[in-house]
């Protein structure tokens, strides 16, 4: 029997709406799972046995092309679900999902997922409101890349991060976990060098400030002037 508490999930967005018994008969069914640095959470096309709800840490869900590449789809931060295959039809994952730092995570079989959303037409409600979400990120990106230029999309994935996952420092906002020139290449559709040089110049312009696989948004609104081609 689980000895899992409500208090892990209450308050999270896919469980608004849930009252105290709803949430026990939830929590009552997962399995808290610790994913190490750099391994899966789910791989791509692996059968979807589960679903799961990010407690802590970050992950990156990584996208491969039939010819190999691996494209970083999307950040994934505390309190969201992910692998809900269920939730789009699908027996398989469409992605992956790799933790970017040791992760904590609540796990559910995938068969419970239509199970839960009939009983508690919120969470299903709201899992598909995440789904819609998601898919409206990824049709702005699709726009993003065949209308923006290079250092427009690089602006709106930076600041899009830190919405995500930005603290606040004393020298400005930081994205709060590890990310490389690379992944932010891979995010833009962009190369590790071209992104390299507009880091360089933005750093030289007070904009922002990076180190190893971190980034630091020093100047949020002139980025995003730049971002929306006000500069």
């Amino acid at each position: 029997m689980s000895c899992l508490d409500r208090s892990l999930i209450v308050g999270l967005a896919p469980f608004e709406g849930l009252n105290p018994a709803e949430l026990d008969r939830m929590i009552g069914q997962a399995r808290s799972l610790r994913i190490a640095k750099d391994k899966a959470v789910f791989e791509q096309e692996q059968d979807a046995h589960s679903f799961f709800l990010l407690l802590d840490g970050h992950v990156r869900v990584i996208k491969t092309t039939p010819e190999g590449e691996e494209v970083a789809v999307r950040y994934i931060t505390p309190g969201e679900l992910m692998g809900i295959a269920s939730a789009l039809g699908r027996t398989t994952y469409p992605a992956s999902a790799v933790a970017v730092v040791d992760c904590v995570v609540l796990a559910w079989p995938s068969g419970l997922w239509s199970e839960f959303a009939s009983a508690f037409p919120s969470f299903g409600a709201n899992t598909y409101r995440t789904v819609g979400n998601r898919l409206q990120d990824a049709h702005t990106r699709v726009i993003e890349m065949s209308t923006e230029q290079v250092d427009q999309r690089v602006a709106h994935a930076l600041l899009k991060l830190v919405n995500q996952s930005g603290r606040r420092t004393d020298e400005g906002l930081l994205i709060d976990f590890p990310l490389s020139r690379q992944d932010i290449a891979e995010m833009t559709g962009t190369t590790l060098h071209t992104v390299s040089r507009l880091m360089t110049a933005w750093e030289e312009k007070g904009l922002v400030r990076s180190g190893r696989q971190k980034v630091i948004v020093v100047e949020p609104h002139r980025l995003l002037m730049l971002a929306e081609s006000r500069v």
